[in-house]
This record gives structure tokens, C-alpha cells and sequence, in this order.
């Protein structure tokens, strides 16, 4: 994609107050979730334009590009925005682990219990 036809796209985000959008990183063939990530105007720019997933760093205040330093790499392979425009959804080709604890996703840790229904059984 092309840095104006990404400019064009812009057009539907909604950033929060703080100028981020949340960035829902999936592997693209497994449908697993990643990660989450938050992105300004150049990051989503960067990321459209270079196949490489790049974010704003909350903590840092600086830009990163996954794998930069850790060799964890997030390839671009499809990206959506939701119907509100207002959350992103990248998905990628993970190369290593994603979560900067050194797992594969973010979502492995702390699992919870929550009541499900079984909907075979519903009335």
C-alpha cells in the first residue's frame, strides 16, 4: 500500500484522546491472538506502508518496530479496522515469540474461569 492511499484510510480511524488506536495483533493462519499494541498516525502509516508492524511505545514515548531488537518479528499479511473504527486488527506471520516475556502470546498467562454455557442444553 501506498503512503497517500494509507493517508486516505486515516480518514475512518478514530483515535482515543491520546491520539492511539489499539492494535489487535493475530497470527494470520491460526487466528491466534498475539498481542496488543497501540498506534499514532505514523505508526499506522508505517505499518500500511512497510509490511512491518510498527507501534507507539506508551512508556517509552518512541516508536518501535517488533523485532527490532529481539529478532521476535511481525510480518503484515491482512489488516482491518472494526465497524467503529476505532480498533485495528493486524494480522501476521509471528516469528518468535510475542509477548515481551518471552511467550508466544500476551494471552497465555493468567487464564480464567468464566462460566460457559453449553448451548446444546439452552431452553
Amino acid at each position: 500500500m501506498t503512503r497517500e492511499a494509507a493517508a486516505g484510510i486515516l480518514e475512518r480511524v478514530r483515535f482515543d484522546e491520546k491520539g492511539l488506536l489499539t492494535t489487535v495483533v493475530q497470527q494470520w493462519d491460526s487466528k491466534e491472538v498475539l498481542m496488543v499494541g497501540w498506534m499514532d498516525r505514523e505508526a499506522f502509516l508505517r505499518t500500511m506502508t512497510e509490511g512491518r508492524v510498527t507501534f507507539w511505545s506508551r512508556s517509552r514515548q518512541e516508536y518501535w518496530r517488533k523485532g527490532d531488537t529481539s529478532g521476535h518479528v511481525q510480518y503484515v499479511r491482512g489488516a482491518a479496522l472494526d465497524c467503529d473504527g476505532d480498533t485495528l486488527l493486524i494480522r501476521v506471520e509471528q516469528i518468535g515469540a510475542a509477548c515481551h516475556t518471552g511467550t508466544r502470546t500476551c494471552f497465555d498467562t493468567d487464564r480464567l474461569d468464566p462460566v460457559v454455557i453449553d448451548l446444546a442444553e439452552r431452553s
